[in-house]
């Protein structure tokens, strides 16, 4: 592979914004346009702008707006960034996340401290002029910077955003300055046609704020004709060859091959100045492996209360899907309502899985889950409050009869799981959990050691309450072992039944770290086991 200094080199920039409707594609694309110029040795960063008046995702209700991915620095981020780190296979940082919130809460803190000396605070320049040292700060280091501006151009808030890179073009030159728009074309099934208007109207909104895009991206539902193509160009101001058809693919990990082959690949290889042949083999291979004739399938039911949206639990799913290419397994996602769950749920899947939550709905459905598996010896996974209420499952089989968490109710005598020390008073508030990485150490004849095949490891974390460590003999009269702690040993970080073949929880968020092509080790062990014990 090429391999190419960026020392005395002026990154590049590649701004990717979008049209018609959100939700229309721009994370994966930009993750799967990084995923090809870093396969030609080129060093990627990206950045996802949003112009949302929140400080950070934190808050922001996952039903609607999916999970919240988090950060190895603890950034509470949109799952945009969660693509990235798939699609690129980086860890990103806060850098990489910017919202409109956070820089105003800034800009009117420096405001307050007289830092600006009396001036007019205005959008433009001083908004957007911090917008663009976002991104400046973000690019360090890279060649290409990628970055994607949230929502949908035209939108009120997002106008400093679009004008802020507007500028940000001018600045650096436009021979570095790389300009995507994606655009929706729908399919009108009464006349049975495409309609381009929707799209063309979109371009002209990004004209009429002064950006002329270099490269349109047309996402349909099913392949539409050139003739789609040749209208968009020729009313967007842009050549043919700058039109790119993306309609849906049965992989999204297939994108990054078909931008190499289209024409934008020799658009990337101009600006970019790689001309090298990019290595896709790891992609192609994921996707034979997706795709290949899987003679044994297991189903693992996913014990969850958001139901309404896959989005909440992206990372989680991915991981699984991960881990079952890894095996070379068919994998099922049977949804188990944690309201509503029962032992009839529980015993019709090959293995349970309780991913992270928050709040008091569904908990009771939660531990259910997790006796049943400690009771039955069913392959379980438990992720975050997957652990907890693993933890309250054993000490109610104990006889603690009032076991729970002082999150789901303040007054029980019995909370094995208490709020972290410092935390009380913080609970309805955002940036005050325990976030990003941190530490464990493993006991060493653990199931956790057998399967990361290390002592010391380090996971992403997004909580506030702990295993209260008083109740320990309790927990463990009820079928469990905590296998891993905090270094200082303050902190539960793992725990396992011994008289199950496959029962692990842990504290932190694995999925978070978990790769396409490099399966996490809790998700392929909860395959493994799930196969052999297959229903």
């Amino acid at each position: 592979m090429e391999e190419q200094s960026n020392v005395g080199k002026q990154t590049k920039y590649i701004f990717v914004t979008g049209g018609v409707l959100s939700g229309v594609g721009k994370g994966i694309t930009a993750a799967s346009i990084g995923a090809v110029l870093q396969a030609k040795g080129a060093t990627v960063s990206i950045q996802k702008c949003d112009p949302y008046l929140n400080v950070d995702a934190g808050l922001l209700n996952p039903a609607e707006h999916g999970e919240c991915f988090v950060t190895k620095d603890g950034a509470e981020t949109d799952l945009d960034l969660g693509h990235y780190e798939r699609f690129l296979d980086i860890e990103v940082t806060q850098k990489s996340a910017t919202l409109a919130g956070r820089l105003f809460s800034n800009l009117i803190a420096d405001e307050r401290a007289g830092k600006f000396g009396g001036k007019t605070i205005q959008l433009v320049p001083h908004l957007t002029g911090a917008i663009q040292d976002a991104i400046t700060l973000a690019s360090e280091g890279s060649d290409i910077h990628i970055v994607e501006i949230g929502g949908t151009v035209g939108d009120y808030e997002g106008l400093s955003f679009v004008e802020a890179i507007r500028e940000f073009g001018r600045k650096v030159g436009r021979d570095n300055a790389l300009y995507i728009h994606v655009v929706y074309v729908p399919f009108i099934g009464t006349s049975k046609e495409f309609k381009s208007k929707p799209a063309q109207n979109a371009l002209n909104d990004l004209r009429g704020f002064g950006i002329v895009p270099d490269v349109v991206i047309v996402r349909t539902d099913d392949p539409a004709p050139e003739s789609i193509a040749h209208k968009i160009a020729m009313f967007g101001g842009v050549s043919d060859d700058a039109v790119l058809m993306m309609p849906n693919l049965d992989s999204v990990f297939k994108i990054p091959a078909r931008i190499a082959q289209s024409t934008l690949a020799p658009i990337l290889e101009k600006f970019s100045g790689y001309h090298n042949k990019p290595d896709l083999s790891k992609w192609t291979d994921l996707v034979k492996r997706q795709q290949a004739d899987k003679e044994q399938s297991v189903t693992i039911g996913l014990v969850a209360k958001y139901l309404d949206n896959e989005d909440t639990y992206i990372s989680v799913l991915e991981a699984l899907k991960a881990a079952a290419w890894h095996e070379g397994v068919g994998l099922n996602t049977k949804w188990i309502n944690a309201e509503t769950a029962n032992e009839a749920d529980f015993s019709g899947v090959d293995g349970l899985l309780v991913p992270g939550g928050f709040g008091s709905r569904g908990i009771e459905g939660k531990v259910a889950a997790a006796r049943y598996a400690l009771d039955h010896n069913v392959p379980y996974l438990g992720i975050c409050l997957g652990l907890q209420v693993a933890v309250i499952a054993a000490a109610r089989k104990a006889g603690l009869k009032d076991a729970n968490s002082t999150e789901f109710a303040p007054n029980t005598p019995e909370d094995v799981v208490y709020i972290m020390e410092g935390q009380q008073g913080k609970e309805s508030t955002g940036g005050t959990l325990r976030l990003g990485d941190y530490p464990a150490h493993l006991d060493i004849d653990s199931l956790a050691y057998k399967l990361y095949q290390a002592q010391d490891i380090v996971e992403r974390h997004r909580h506030r309450y702990e295993v209260n460590q008083h109740f320990r003999e309790a927990i463990e009269r009820g079928g469990l072992r905590i296998s891993g702690l905090s270094p200082d040993k303050k902190l539960v970080e793992y725990v396992e039944a011994p008289a199950c073949d496959y029962f692990i929880a842990t504290q932190a968020h694995p999925e978070f770290r978990s790769r396409p092509t490099r399966a996490h080790p809790l998700f392929v062990g909860l395959i493994q086991s799930a196969l052999k014990t297959r229903k």
